[in-house]
This record gives structure tokens, C-alpha cells and sequence, in this order.
């Protein structure tokens, strides 16, 4: 019944996506995703989203996405730090895998940043340790989806 679902990321995607199954949080995500029902999914919780990762073998994801997480194959692996991403300033990174979607919206070193799709953003940087530029991400996200 919240006014959001925060998807967020920290960790490997078979184990995180063992413990939304687990729990039912998979179907219940689908479902608000499906009722057109925002859902904010952060790094990992971006690539949770998507049909796929790559990520531990390979492990099928929620597919509220159309799309696939994909091991980075060029610059530094694991992406650790800050970047800019398009015109929007610099936000802080940290991944190893990053999305290839046709729904990306916002790219950064030619990674994919930023992913919009009906009632579902995600963002491949952490806004939360992002400063102050990241709170105002999330809050512009929150206006726009609730």
C-alpha cells in the first residue's frame, strides 16, 4: 500500500533474488509493477529488475524490464567512484555489471545510468551517496513517481 517500492542494491543478484522469492516479494513487486504502481530500483535493484544478469552463472530477474545485466568489459571492473552522468553532474558508482536495455535514459562513460519504464526508474549510480546532488535525484524520482 506504500506510495513507493524502493528496490535497493547492495550484493550479489542469485542471493538477492533467492530472498525476494523467498518472501513472495517478487510476485507482490510484479504486481504493483503491473498496476502501474511506481518502483525505484537502486544499482543492484535496477539490475534485479531487468529479464536477466549475467551475474553468477546467470539468473533470471523480475523482468519488469525488457533487458539483461551485463558484466563491464571495458575501463575499471569493478566501476568504483564518482562519474558524471550525461549533463546532470557526478554521482557515486559502484558496479560491476550494468544494464542493456532499450529503456535506458541517462548514460554515464557509456554505461548505462539511468533506466525509465512505465512505473519503474532505476538508476545505476547510489543517490544516497551521492551528496547533495543525490537527494535531490531521489526527490525529483519521488515527484515523479507518486
Amino acid at each position: 500500500a506504500a506510495d513507493l517500492a524502493v528496490l535497493p542494491g547492495v550484493g550479489a543478484a542469485r542471493a538477492a533474488l533467492d530472498g525476494l522469492r523467498e518472501r513472495g516479494h517478487d510476485v507482490a513487486l510484479r504486481e504493483r509493477f503491473d498496476a502501474g504502481r511506481p518502483v525505484l530500483g537502486i544499482c543492484l535493484g535496477l539490475q534485479l529488475a531487468l529479464e536477466w544478469t549475467d551475474e553468477d552463472g546467470g539468473v533470471a530477474g523480475l523482468g519488469l524490464v525488457e533487458g539483461r545485466a551485463q558484466r563491464l568489459q571495458e575501463g575499471r571492473v569493478p566501476r568504483i567512484g564518482w562519474a558524471e552522468v550525461d549533463d546532470r553532474g557526478a554521482f557515486y558508482f559502484a558496479h560491476s555489471y550494468a544494464a542493456a536495455t532499450p529503456y535506458a535514459t541517462a548514460w554515464s562513460e557509456g554505461v548505462v545510468a539511468e533506466v525509465r519504464h512505465r512505473a519503474f526508474l532505476g538508476c545505476q549510480f547510489h543517490p544516497e551517496k551521492s551528496g547533495a546532488l543525490g537527494a535531490r535525484y531521489l526527490e525529483a524520482a519521488c515527484l515523479s513517481l507518486v
